[in-house]
């Protein structure tokens, strides 16, 4: 094939081949530090591999889990905040992962933007990279898609894929195993987690403040910096406690909040019995409420309220599990039980 004089290049389409090659070498330390037993091989193949008998699986069963981070990222772009969205992608994969009782071991992300900023992207993975390492797994691959045309000049969209692995007598929700009186147990979130932002972005724009406004409920942060906190990772408070066989169901509370998300990891003729007296709604959310006017029904199936993953536990076992929660660093408050439908 002969060159064509004045001939179109790639990059003069809008696609930089060179830029993606940079973030590829820039993200490779970063994704080998997330490394975890099972790993085989390295960051650039067309696939990557994963040894479950070395991560010391023997019947295992695979989950595999996919979100993205939503409308938080309109805040991120807006404001510049770029370095912890990664946490809420891997976060929103990983503890959906725990829903059914499986250990997170790989994780592979997607980046897609109209123009590839080398700089930015790679805040970006490193806050994926960061979110890895706090879930033990591994990053082990992803892809980066530069879309002329498809995006706005700075905009970029993030899905992010996980895979995990349980021993098949492990499967949770215990269905067969769950009575009335079963206790639930609630973990704190860190605030609405990555769920909601639309609701959350229109709430401000009615409030009139700006992103880099004080924030009404701590004045030590801008409301954006506040509104950015990352979702909370559970897998390392929880992980033992799963596999030991003491937990009966688990509910990552996500979209759909505390109305939606509970019935999903509850046995049919069982409900849930919140003490909604238990926990005090965080400041967040006081704010989201008064200053958006929202009814209390519409913020409990819009938002967690501050719960961000329920555990379902024996009734027995309910004080050693608290215990060990709190152990493990986690707020873990005791707010409801099971009840006959």
């Amino acid at each position: 094939m002969t060159d064509r004089p004045n001939g179109l290049t790639y990059a003069q389409a809008g696609v930089d081949i060179d830029a993606g090659n940079a973030l590829v070498e820039a993200i490779k330390p970063l994704a080998k530090a997330t490394a975890r037993p099972g790993v085989a091989g390295g960051l650039g193949g067309f696939g990557a591999l994963f040894d479950l008998k070395a991560a010391g699986y023997e019947d295992p069963l695979l989950v595999s889990t996919t979100d993205g981070v939503g409308t938080k990222l309109k805040i991120a772009i807006e404001t510049g905040l770029h370095d912890r969205v990664g946490i809420d992608l891997v976060a929103m994969c990983v503890n959906d992962l725990l829903a059914q009782g499986a250990e997170p071991l790989l994780f592979l992300d997607y980046f897609a933007t109209g123009r590839l900023d080398v700089a930015t992207a790679t805040r970006v993975v490193a806050g994926i990279a960061e979110g890895c390492k706090l879930a033990g797994c591994a990053l082990v691959g992803g892809e980066t898609a530069e879309m002329p045309g498809m995006y706005a000049d700075g905009e970029y969209d993030l899905a992010g894929f996980n895979v995990g692995a349980v021993n098949r007598d492990g499967v949770l929700p215990k269905l067969d195993q769950q009575r009335a009186g079963d206790v639930l147990i609630g973990l704190s979130s860190s605030g609405p987690h990555s769920n909601g932002y639309s609701m959350v972005r229109k709430v401000v724009e009615r409030s009139g403040l700006a992103w880099d406004a004080p924030c009404p409920w701590d004045a030590s942060l801008t409301l954006a910096q506040a509104l950015m906190a990352p979702t909370r990772i559970y897998v390392k408070s929880t992980m033992d406690l799963i596999k030991a066989g003491r937990i009966k169901g688990l509910a990552h509370i996500t979209g759909g909040g505390l109305i939606e998300n509970p019935p999903r990891a509850i046995a049919e003729g069982l409900v849930p019995r919140f003490d909604w007296n238990a926990w005090e709604m965080p400041a967040v959310f006081r704010w989201l409420q008064e200053t958006g006017g929202i009814a209390e029904q519409e913020m409990r199936r819009t938002f967690n309220c501050g719960v961000g993953l329920l555990l379902i536990v024996g009734k027995g076992e309910a004080p050693e599990v608290l215990e060990a929660l709190l152990d493990a660093g986690e707020d873990a408050f005791v707010c409801g039980e099971l009840a006959k439908a």
